[in-house]
């Protein structure tokens, strides 16, 4: 072993590529490989290399660079590398966030769910790195690792005695991908002595309800251009949207209190609803709590949306929410402009129901001569249709009113919700919730196709949120370096996270999640020992 003084973080990572393209093997992990044959569904998210953050060449005669050129690898994300290079700075990279960055300690105690280790509001509570929590001991973990470049080996059922352990494999095995799994009856990791049991089974206990909501499957309603894996600001206030009616339904309608938000990494959000009532929902319950959310909302061949009158209640509330967005970010030229030109509008009234033909024409003529606003367009639109079926608070009625029949009137009084819905109402990837055995992203951790941390979310300033603006890996490693050289006045930090961009939003979960799910199951266990003592008479 050679020990080398380094006067940063970026000298030290540009020393191991230079060893790393001397010898392959600095990459390798040990030869033991603890591999399984099952892999799950994988989530939105899966993937290996740095897709956003450092981009290959196509030039396979690439030489070393000198010490100057090998910085800029490092810090210009448009500075052209070889695909070994970049396996080897993202490795670099991760050793580092997983020596100084990654929060154990939140995820540590926020799997655990004990409060007695809250050191927010009490100093003096124990360290949690090695105390035992029967929940987090049986909680299955994956990595995938990638050995080599390009050869990326998947470990499920991988389980820990308590954060010390964690914290030490992750920091040895420098994961790309870390998921999440349930809660089992024994530790994941014992998997294998106990096949063949009748006694001891591995069978999930419990498992917070997880909710994946991703761009992708808004493909059909995108109109400003971005499909697949692309986004823009544009189309990510749809995410803000289903987060705002998902979070308000879950919180009125099931009463759940502590649903944690975070954003995937590269376009998408994920739920996680951590109440005991919750994580201990069977499959069939998990269902239908996420089947209550759901709503056909039709696809590229097929414009149907199914709702019917009378609306459910959550669906009322969820219109009430959406439509304010829909014409603020959907309708208007700086959003997706389908009432900002007449291709466009010409469209939308397209799909109004064929009893609704004479509105549609009224308004092309209209419309094409007046310059109306986008919001203006909209609510003509809705007047006409009331006055169609005769619902106007005008009291206006039309001719057609007493010739069409009740199902009729229905279907165009519903055709502005189904719009509004259409564009906006939150199309979850229903699968990852049904199953207590379906694995998701690990918060905190670095997304590997776009370089960006999974950080926390705030349901209540998503309209605020920018996925660009989320730190990256190299960005809070040089932020990091920085920190330490112009530190001069002594100020020591509890949390090398704090000197970075992920502080505000790392410090917000801890008090505006993690203390209020504490006290919450700290009142759930004294009203267990009050009611224990009324039972038994001990008071």
């Amino acid at each position: 072993t050679v020990t080398h003084s380094y006067t940063s973080i970026t000298t030290y990572i540009i020393y191991s590529l230079h060893l790393y393209n001397n010898s392959f093997n600095l990459l390798k992990m040990p030869e033991k490989r603890d591999r399984t044959e099952e892999k799950p569904e994988p989530d939105e998210d899966s993937g290996s290399d740095m897709e956003a953050e450092f981009e290959p060449t196509n030039d396979g005669d690439q030489k070393q660079e000198e010490t100057k050129e090998q910085t800029s690898v490092i810090t210009n994300a448009n500075e052209q590398t070889t695909t070994s290079q970049i396996s080897a700075i993202s490795r670099q990279l991760l050793q580092v966030y997983y020596s100084r960055l990654f929060p154990y300690h939140l995820l540590y105690e926020w799997l655990s769910y004990n409060p007695a280790l809250c050191r927010v509001e009490k100093k003096g509570a124990p360290s949690s790195s090695t105390i035992h929590n029967k929940i987090f001991s049986h909680r299955e973990f994956s990595f995938t690792i990638e050995f080599t470049p390009g050869d990326e080996t998947y470990i499920r059922y991988q389980s820990f005695m308590d954060q010390a352990e964690f914290e030490s494999t992750v920091r040895n095995r420098i994961p790309g991908k870390i998921d999440i799994g349930a809660v089992f009856s024994h530790p994941p990791k014992d998997k294998n002595t106990l096949q063949g049991s009748t006694e001891r089974k591995l069978v999930p206990s419990q498992r917070e309800l997880v909710f994946d909501v991703d761009l992708t499957d808004y493909d059909c309603v995108r109109k400003c251009g971005c499909s697949s894996a692309n986004i823009c600001l544009k189309c990510w206030k749809m995410m803000g949207m289903a987060m705002k009616v998902m979070d308000t339904g879950l919180r009125e309608d099931f009463g759940f209190r502590n649903i944690a938000w975070f954003y995937s990494g590269r376009r998408g959000v994920h739920a996680w609803v951590c109440d005991e009532s919750a994580r201990t929902l069977s499959d069939a319950g998990r269902s239908a709590v996420a089947s209550y959310f759901e709503v056909n909302l039709g696809t590229d061949k097929n414009n149907h949306v199914e709702i019917y009158s009378p609306l459910h209640p959550a669906l009322s509330r969820a219109y009430t929410i959406l439509e304010p967005m829909f014409i603020r970010d959907i309708i208007p030229l700086h959003g997706h402009g389908i009432l900002a030109a007449e291709e466009n509008w010409t469209e939308l009234l397209d799909t109004l129901p064929s009893q609704a033909s004479s509105v549609r024409d009224s308004l092309l003529k209209t419309w094409k001569r007046d310059a109306s606003t986008p919001e203006e367009k909209w609510s003509d639109l809705k007047r006409y249709l009331d006055v169609l079926i005769g619902k106007s608070d005008s009291g206006k009625k039309s001719k057609q009113a007493k010739n069409m029949t009740s199902a009729e009137k229905t279907q165009v009084e519903l055709w502005p919700i189904a719009t509004v819905f259409k564009y906006t109402y939150p199309r979850l990837d229903i699968n990852v919730s049904k199953m207590q055995n379906h694995l998701l992203k690990s918060p905190f951790c670095v997304h590997p196709k776009t370089g960006r941390v999974c950080v926390p979310m705030d349901v209540e300033k998503v309209d605020e949120f920018n996925p660009f603006e989320v730190p990256t890996l190299p960005q809070i490693i040089n932020e990091l370096d920085a920190y330490d050289t112009k530190q001069s006045d002594g100020t020591v930090v509890e949390h090398e996270w704090q000197k970075t961009s992920l502080k505000e939003s790392y410090e917000r979960f801890q008090r505006d999640f993690l203390v209020p799910m504490w006290k919450d199951l700290k009142r759930v266990e004294r009203d267990q020992k009050e009611r224990q003592a009324a039972i038994s008479g001990d008071f």
